[in-house]
This record gives structure tokens, C-alpha cells and sequence, in this order.
């Protein structure tokens, strides 16, 4: 039997703990399984969380020993240090694409589509926004049967372009407070590292990147064109 979060929900550091587990198994490789130590540093990163949080060592290990309850962690043992690492795609039952998903909505809090993308490069790489919508979608359509819809689509927040998604393994959310607009250290953590606001810096900082690419590939097209002595069809008017 999956995972059901309607029985049993996920505490928020039973959550940091989980997902930091899932990032790490994708973007350290090398570093997995993890010790005690490397996991609270990972949970406790100032960077890429919403919320920031403080974890003990105390306080990780109870929440360890939870999701070992629960089949979602293992332990193992190595060179004298205890090591974990997490069951998260059999333990709920989900695809890897639906796992990344889950994981990066634990860790950077409610991002609408085109930020899932965005911050899963380094964990999977999806086509485009439609396939990631497509997880969304079965996410939320899950059937009592499987443990029940583990996402939610909010409201539009004021001011936003886009519907932004939340995770349900912490149990229901709040729809009226997360669908509002972020602020105090919400607000700044979101537009940081998950870019939970209508302009996310990550999203940003992309299209910068794109059309300093695009303005180099022009003048490059330009170049041709006048050593070929070709008209360049891409120049505006006037620049022929």
C-alpha cells in the first residue's frame, strides 16, 4: 500500500529531510547515501529552500527514523558511518518524473510549471511545460485507491501571470494563504531560490542568458551575410 498523506501526513521536517534526500541522490551523486551530517547540512542550505530552515542533528535523525517507519528512507551501514537514503518513488508509488516533481514542490514550496522546469535541469530534464503539466495533472487525478491526488492547483495569486502548484504529503494546504501573495521571509526565500513571485529571479536570470545568445547569434548571422554577400533578412530596416 503507497504512501497515503490523508492517514498519515508528513511533518515539515520529515518533508526536508525526504526531499533533501531526493536532491541529493540526483545532484551529488558521488556524496550518496548520506551521512547524518551532510543531510543536515543539505536541509538547513540557504539557497534553493522554502522555507529556510534550522534542523539539529536531533531533530533530522527523529525525522529519519519516521520515514524508516514509513518505507520512505533506509539506512545503511559503511566505512563505521550510518548512511540513508530515501524509497520516495516506491514508498508513494510515482514515476521518477512525478517523484522530481514532488521532491522540488517539498523543497522550494508552491512553483508554478515553468519554474518546475526550470529548477528540475539538474534532476531531470523534462521536454517542455506541457509534459511537466501532464505529471501535475495525474498528480492531482490520483485515485483513492493510490493514496489519493498529492498535488493542488492554487487559485492565481494577485498580480501573478500563472497558477502556481502546492504538494499534499504535508497533508491540505491552505488554499486562501498560499494562493496569496508571499511576504516577510516567505518572500524573500521564494523570489531567491524557488522564484515564487510573478518575475522569479531564476526565470530571469534564463531570458537574460537567452537574449545576450540571441544578439551574439545576430551579429553573427550579420557577419555572414556581408562576407557571402547575401541581404540579411534578419536585421530590422535601415541596418542592411
Amino acid at each position: 500500500m503507497p504512501f497515503d498523506p490523508a492517514i498519515r501526513p508528513l511533518t515539515l521536517h520529515e518533508a526536508r529531510v525526504l526531499a533533501t534526500l531526493m536532491e541529493k541522490a540526483r545532484t551529488v551523486p558521488d556524496s550518496y547515501p548520506m551521512s547524518l551530517n551532510g543531510l543536515v547540512t543539505g536541509c538547513n542550505q540557504k539557497t534553493s529552500r522554502d522555507p529556510v530552515m534550522t534542523l539539529s542533528d536531533a531533530e533530522a535523525q527523529e525525522a529519519l527514523d519516521s520515514l524508516k517507519r514509513l518505507t520512505l528512507a533506509i539506512e545503511s551501514s559503511g566505512n563505521r558511518t550510518t548512511r540513508w537514503e530515501h524509497n520516495f518513488q516506491r514508498g508513494v508509488g510515482v514515476p521518477e518524473q512525478s517523484a522530481v516533481l514532488l521532491g522540488l514542490l517539498m523543497l522550494r514550496g508552491p512553483q508554478t510549471a515553468g519554474e518546475l522546469r526550470i529548477n528540475a535541469e539538474r534532476w531531470y530534464r523534462f521536454a517542455d511545460i506541457s509534459s511537466v503539466e501532464a505529471f501535475l495533472d495525474e498528480l492531482q487525478e490520483r485515485s483513492a485507491e493510490k493514496g489519493g491526488p498529492l498535488v493542488v492547483l492554487l487559485p492565481r495569486a494577485p498580480g501573478a501571470r500563472e497558477q502556481r502548484w502546492a504538494h499534499l504529503l504535508c497533508g491540505p494546504v491552505d488554499i486562501a494563504s498560499a494562493a496569496a501573495p508571499a511576504s516577510g521571509n516567505s518572500s524573500s526565500s521564494s523570489s531567491s531560490s524557488s522564484g515564487g513571485g510573478s518575475a522569479p529571479a531564476a526565470l530571469q536570470a534564463r531570458v537574460d542568458a537567452l537574449e545576450a545568445q540571441v544578439a551574439a547569434l545576430q551579429a553573427t548571422v550579420q557577419r555572414l551575410c556581408v562576407e557571402l554577400g547575401i541581404p540579411d533578412e534578419m536585421s530590422p530596416p535601415g541596418q542592411d
